[in-house]
């Protein structure tokens, strides 16, 4: 399977990823939420990366600050000098997504690029960091998954972009699927990270993950945080759940048998 050829990936399943360290449980993407999903036991992180004007990686899912710093201001126009003053919550510095690959070199982390402008800077944190089999890289932009693909200089783990997706939702739905599921497969990506649904319509059906499975990729779901829910996706055999409720994620695990800290 195509999974099997990233460190990322191989680990004892499903795979729990705290969503952006687990917004449920406390402020967003800080150090204190990180810290709070490891104790916890979570191996798998999700955080954003955007940049500065002057190009300084932070682990930050806003394009302005407006929403959960006490400052505002689009973050891409904005020096690392004037950003690195905002408080998450009041409270939290945003951390630098350098630090964090540093601070925890075991930790995997799923990493959504959120402008062209943060590839470069990642690109060099990754390196800085040697952190390329503990990352995967996604974006709903098909065009700035290749650009950060192609940055990194080497293959690592990276989900299906949206055209990816709607190929591979197509091929769930209709019998005559096989030049989909050939593109699909010779694509060389390892996963699809999807919704429950989209605009109303269902995504993560038995039949796509049916059909995920096929070509080798796992079905990553976000951002799940009702437990019944969980169960349910678990039962139809997804890979993976990222979630703001931590604990709750960990709950519905543990008592199926499948946490793996």
């Amino acid at each position: 399977m195509l999974s099997r050829r990233f460190t990322f990936l191989d680990h004892p399943g499903p795979l729990a990823f705290a969503h952006r360290g687990g917004a449920l449980e406390g402020a967003e993407n800080t150090a204190a939420a990180f810290e709070r999903a490891v104790e916890l036991g979570y191996e798998y992180l999700e955080t954003d990366a955007h940049a500065t004007a002057d190009g300084v990686l932070l682990a930050f899912h806003d394009h302005t600050l407006d929403r959960v710093t006490d400052r505002t201001g689009r973050i891409s126009d904005l020096p690392y000098s004037e950003v690195r003053r905002a408080r998450i919550g009041g409270v939290h510095e945003i951390p630098l997504l350098a630090d964090l690959l540093g601070s925890w070199p075991r930790l995997r982390f799923n990493i959504d690029v959120k402008q062209t402008a943060a590839i470069e800077p990642l690109a060099e944190a990754v390196k800085h960091t040697n952190a390329y089999d503990r990352i995967c890289l996604t974006s709903f932009s098909d065009q700035r998954l290749l650009m950060a693909r192609a940055a990194l200089g080497r293959e690592v783990c990276s989900a299906l972009g949206p055209r990816g997706v709607a190929a591979l939702r197509a091929a769930a739905s209709t019998s005559g699927y096989g030049r989909l599921l050939t593109g699909l497969a010779r694509s060389g990506v390892p996963c699809a990270q999807v919704p429950m649904g989209f605009r109303g319509l269902p995504v993560t059906t038995r039949s796509f993950i049916r059909t995920a499975h096929a070509v080798g990729m796992q079905v990553h779901v976000w951002t799940i945080n009702d437990q019944a829910r969980m169960e349910r996706l678990l039962d139809l055999g997804v890979d993976g759940i990222m979630t703001d409720n931590i604990s709750g994620l960990r709950d519905v695990l543990e008592r199926r048998g499948q946490w793996h800290p």
